[in-house]
């Protein structure tokens, strides 16, 4: 049987697929994953009761199906892992063409359950789901995949074709109207264009477009000036949800007031998905709320690392988007509770409740996972041909 080493990973031919992907894939972030999602089910016992009671449902209602839907979203992410960047490519862009067409068909046949914002499509049994969720580890994976082709020798305008879908995208999410979303998107696809090799002036164009669309935005939107006025008034409202959060992270302080204790939860009405952080920090302080930063931290610079000397263009453009949207999305939900940020209506990946969340999560991550094995399928390669 002949052996190969990659770093200090030994990869045997002929080995099993499950041996074979647990010496390979990322362990520590793969662990770091399930504690996040630990931390949810936690929090999800203490944040979604009082919803519950409103809602005259059993009190662990919504953690029985936070647990579900995050058993469906775990299983994804370690089917996906074991995927070669090729299939992960196959699956991201055939997942695009479809979850595009039905965000696309949203103004006909979405609803926006009475939010504002036509973002859902209801599905039979009073089920419900959101496509921009699934829409965005996809988005990453046609963009890396045009971005990609575009290196090659006689190759396509990689970059331009996904500058094209980048826009289409960010203009349909921002039409629902979905502005973090948008945001995210487009961040990705910048940190994409970057490592694909953009000069800096084309990054700053785009940042100098984005920046004249939010002005655009400003004055055409109500929905979307209400949320900016809000973040820029010099005060607070203690009664809004930003001033339920606020108050919530300062009672909590480094210890916080003890598990069950805390009272935000019976005021926020997105206590268990938005501002879940406000629950995390008030019961459990400061404290949980580093723990959780640091989980992210992990995967997102673990991810990265791993990616540094991937040679394989498309893995290395596509785990690198996957791992900065994963991180940024953390940052923002977080931003917003502790108002750095506008707020946005963003979840925290794996730990805030929602089915459409936290199973696009598990697609996501399984991607990077997938790409950041140390199965080389670039590196083995070029290896090889260098040998040979």
């Amino acid at each position: 049987m002949t052996e190969m080493v990659f770093g200090t990973t030994p990869v045997r031919a002929g080995d099993p697929i499950l041996p074979r992907w647990w010496r390979t894939v990322d362990r520590w972030s793969l662990a770091c994953v399930l504690a996040l999602f630990a931390i949810g089910l936690l929090l999800g016992l203490a944040a979604s009761v009082p919803l519950a009671e409103k809602n005259n449902l059993t009190p662990f209602y919504y953690v029985t199906r936070q647990a579900i839907f995050g058993g469906a979203a775990m299983v994804a992410m370690l089917v996906i892992s074991t995927f070669s960047p090729k299939q992960v490519r196959r699956i991201g862009v055939l997942g695009f063409l479809v979850t595009f067409a039905v965000v696309l068909a949203l103004p006909f046949v979405g609803t926006d359950f009475g939010k504002g914002a036509v973002r859902w499509l209801r599905l039979p049994g009073g089920m419900s789901v959101q496509p921009s969720e699934f829409l965005k580890p996809c988005f990453v994976a046609i963009c890396a995949w045009f971005m990609a082709a575009g290196q090659s020798v006689g190759g396509p305008p990689g970059r331009a074709y996904s500058a094209g879908v980048a826009g289409a995208v960010v203009i349909l999410l921002a039409l629902q109207p979905d502005f973090g979303q948008a945001s995210l998107v487009l961040f990705s696809w910048c940190v994409m264009y970057f490592i694909a090799g953009a000069p800096l002036m084309l990054l700053f164009s785009v940042l100098g477009t984005a920046v004249a669309g939010g002005f655009f935005a400003y004055n055409a939107s109500e929905h979307f000036a209400r949320r900016i006025n809000g973040f820029l008034a010099a005060e607070v409202d203690p009664r809004t949800q930003i001033g339920y959060a606020t108050n919530a992270i300062q009672e909590g302080g480094f210890f916080g007031v003890g598990v069950g204790e805390g009272s935000v939860k019976w005021s926020l009405p997105d206590a268990h998905t938005d501002f879940i952080i406000a629950v995390a920090a008030e019961e459990y302080g400061l404290i949980m709320v580093l723990a959780i930063i640091a989980l992210y931290m992990t995967v997102v610079v673990r991810s990265l690392m791993r990616l540094r000397d991937e040679r394989d263009p498309f893995a290395r453009i596509a785990g690198t988007g996957l791992a900065c949207a994963f991180g940024v999305q953390a940052l923002i939900n977080m931003g917003v509770a502790v108002r750095l940020l506008p707020a946005k209506g963003m979840t925290l990946p794996f730990v805030s409740y929602g089915g459409s969340s936290v199973i696009a999560s598990g697609i996501a991550v399984g991607m990077l996972l997938a790409l950041t094995r140390a199965l080389p399928q670039g590196r083995m390669g070029d290896l090889l041909g260098r040998r040979g």
